[in-house]
This record gives structure tokens, sequence and C-alpha cells, in this order.
């Protein structure tokens, strides 16, 4: 095919008929979108996840009852349910077995099995929906194709395996129908189910694009497009109508919240080009993501991470000494700890954590890394913090940047910069309780017309 759009639809865009009527209009609108990939319906996660925490039965067998209900209030509305309602009822089932004999405590596998029914069942609803327009629509488990490793929970995908497999199993079928298929999961070498993580639906459909050679990837979510900031923080946000892959990027590591960081890593890798945009809203416009675009200018976005942990170690050791940096890294990567900024003096080093995406395991790691830091220096672990990233164009460079800054935000107490690392991006820490209001003055002073 000379044209190959991959559409991928988010939890509220498939979160009742309603709304997978809505997303059946833009599929049908562009017979070049053969590949659907779909989130669970909105709320679904959640109640599975809700599932895997709980040792409560009784609070086990509620969440069931919710995803039960969303599921059977989309059937319902079918024109011919009973096309489908034998596959959603083997669903169901094999979901309420898993409750029933689950035990006490779940698994990581059982945890990531689990979670992978929500969006096992909106696909097969949503394929229907297709279908009764008079599409040519079949539901495709995704676990044939995405191969991954078994780090349950954030899986990492095979990206060589996924290639070949997906020119076997999928890329024959496009032809002659479209395809509706899962975001989030996938499936490890030993055929245990897996998943790329929280918001992993946009970044499967980048990988799949990558694998089919797409030439366009559509996120569709319930926003019109990226915007200047959070549009909860300001009236003034307004959406970007394109941008680079280097810009999203930087906004999507440092909290934008409308792709997933890793989305952008296949798109990049074979120039496949992005487009964000609203499916309430599909002629609105929105937002092109592109290895080239027409303005770069020097301020493009300002990004908000929530929850943020400062560590300062410090150390009269480290002063004129070789190897401190590398001795405190190498026991934060044992212990698989990401740090995001670093900025260092003499004898002291700083670094943040994103608390906010702390998994368990994460949190597990934390103390045990704390107490082995310790052991050869002073540390001092500082929460409550928020991570502001101004994101543009050569901001390690263009006169005024800083100057634009300090003027703002005069009266805040900054209590970490980063600033010179990156041409994209220019990063602060402030109090939480602060944080709203650095965004909007920030935002009224950079992109005031």
């Amino acid at each position: 095919m000379s044209k190959l759009i991959i559409a991928k639809f988010g939890g509220t865009s498939v979160a009742d008929f309603a709304a997978m009527s809505r997303c059946a209009d833009i599929v049908l609108s562009d017979d070049a979108i053969r590949v659907v990939v779909v989130s669970a319906s909105s709320g679904v996660t959640n109640l599975l996840v809700e599932i895997t925490k709980t040792t409560d039965v009784t609070e086990r067998y509620d969440a069931y009852a919710g995803i039960e209900r969303i599921t059977l209030a989309v059937l319902n509305q079918l024109q011919q349910p009973a096309v489908v309602a034998g596959s959603i009822e083997l669903l169901l089932v094999e979901l309420k077995a898993l409750i029933e004999n689950g035990g006490a405590v779940y698994s990581s596998a059982h945890k990531d099995l689990i979670q992978s029914f929500g969006e096992r069942l909106s696909s097969v609803l949503f394929a229907q929906v297709l279908r009764e327009r008079g599409a040519a629509a079949s539901c495709f488990d995704v676990r044939r194709v995405m191969r991954t490793d078994s780090r349950f929970g954030r899986a990492e995908p095979n990206i060589e395996a996924l290639a070949d497999l997906a020119e076997v199993h999928l890329q024959p079928l496009l032809a002659e129908q479209r395809i509706v298929t899962q975001g989030f999961i996938g499936q490890d070498e030993f055929e245990q189910t897996t998943t790329l993580g929280r918001g992993g639906s946009d970044y499967s459909a980048a990988l799949l694009a990558e694998a089919l050679a797409a030439t366009t990837v559509q996120i569709w979510t319930d926003v019109v497009g990226i915007f200047t900031t959070d549009p909860r923080l300001t009236d003034q946000a307004r959406c970007i109508p394109e941008i680079s892959f280097d810009e999203a990027a930087e906004m999507a590591t440092f909290g934008a919240k409308v792709l997933h960081p890793a989305t952008l890593i296949p798109a990049m890798r074979r120039n496949i080009g992005v487009f964000v945009g609203s499916s309430r809203e599909p002629d609105a416009g929105g937002t092109w993501i592109a290895k080239e675009v027409q303005q770069r200018p020097p301020y493009r976005a300002i990004a908000l991470r929530k929850s943020q942990t400062l560590i300062t170690v410090k150390s009269p050791a480290m002063l004129h000494a070789a190897g401190f940096l590398a001795r405190v890294f190498d026991i934060l990567s044992r212990h698989q700890i990401s740090v995001d900024l670093v900025t260092t003096s003499e004898i002291s080093v700083a670094l943040t954590l994103d608390e906010g995406g702390m998994t368990s395991a994460f949190s597990q790691a934390f103390e045990p890394a704390l107490v082995e830091l310790r052991a050869f220096c002073d540390v001092v672990v500082e929460q409550g913090l928020s991570l502001v990233a101004v994101i543009g164009n050569h901001l390690h460079s263009s006169k005024g940047v800083t100057g634009d800054l300090f003027q703002t935000l005069e009266r805040i107490n900054m209590r970490l910069i980063c600033h010179g690392a990156s041409k994209h991006n220019l990063c602060f820490l402030v109090q939480d309780a602060d944080a709203p209001a650095v965004v909007k003055q920030l935002h009224s002073r950079l992109f005031s017309v």
C-alpha cells in the first residue's frame, strides 16, 4: 500500500457506544486507515488494577462488576450483539476465573494478564461497531506479533521480532480489511501476557507503524492536539499546529500527558508523521509532529511534572577526587533507579527522581539505595517538589532566556535549575504548592501576543 495510517484511540475515545461510533466515523472517513489500536474503555484499566492490588475478594468482585457493566452497556447497543456476545462472554469468564483462583496476592505475570482484559474487550466491541457500519474489519490479537521481554508491568518490545511477525501475520490482511487490535499489551517468549506500562497504547501504535512501514500515526484523544501548557492551568493555553520530534519528546518526558514518552522513538527512527487530535472534534484541527517543521520558535511550550524527589549527596571526599560520581550512579543503576536532572558542585551532587512514575518495585528499591549511599556520604531527601520545563529551540544559546525566567519568577524559590545540557529545554524545581502559579506566570510572559 502506498499510504498506510495507524489510528490509535484512547480510553475516553472508546468509553461507550456513542464514543466508539464517533471513532468509527473517523476510521471510515479515510481508506488509508487500515490498523486501529484501541485502549481499554475509560475506567476499565483502573478497575483491573484495583483487582490486582486488593486482597479483599469482595472488592475484587465489585471491580469486576464495574468492568462487566461498562462492557455490556456497549454490547447491548450494538445492532447485532449476538455476533460478538460469545467472545465477550469468554473473556469475562476468563477474567472471573482469575479472580476466583487468584489467591491472596497476584504474581507480576498474573497482574499483567488481568490488566490485558480492558484492551481485549474494547477491541472486540470496536471491530463489531465497524462491521455494522459496512466495513470489512476483524479483531486481531496483537500478542501474536508484539514480542517483549518478561519485565512485567514495563515490558520492552523486541523490535526485530515484531517486524518479522507483523510481515507474516499482519501485513497480508491489510489490503482486504481493517484490523482492530490492542494497545498496551504484548507477549514474551514463553507466551505469557505482558504490558508496556500505563499509557503504552500510544507506544504500541507507533511500534506497529514502524513494523508496517506506515506513513502516519494518528493519536486520537480527548483534547484538540498538544497545547502550549496544560489548559487547566491557564485559559491562555493554545493548541500548537506543528512541533518537532525533539520538542515533543521533551514535552512528553517532562510531564505533558497527551503522549506517552516512548511514543516518538519508533516514529523518529522511521520518520513517521504523528498527528494528535480530538475524537470528539475531529474537524477542529490538531497537532502535527514531524522531523522538519516550518518554524522553530525559542519558546514552544511549558510542561509540568509534579511529585518530584530531590536527593542531595554530599561528601568532602568528593573534592578533587575521581570516581565519586561513578560510585553514586553505580548504586542507583544497580537498584534500577532512573535519574532525571543532575547538578554538581565541588563536594555535592543534586539529582531528581520522579515519584509519580514510581512503581512498587521502584519504591522497594529506593530505601536500600539510600542505605548504600549513606554508607559513604551525607544524603538529604526533599519531596513535595514540581519540575517545570520550558520547551523550545536553541535555549542553550538564545540571549535573554534566563533573564525572562528570573524576572518572571523573582519572588519564587527555585530549588534547582538545569540549563545548557539540552538546546530544547530549561528545567527547574519549585514547591508543589507554587507550581500552578509559576506555570501561569511564565506562560503569560513567554507566550503573550
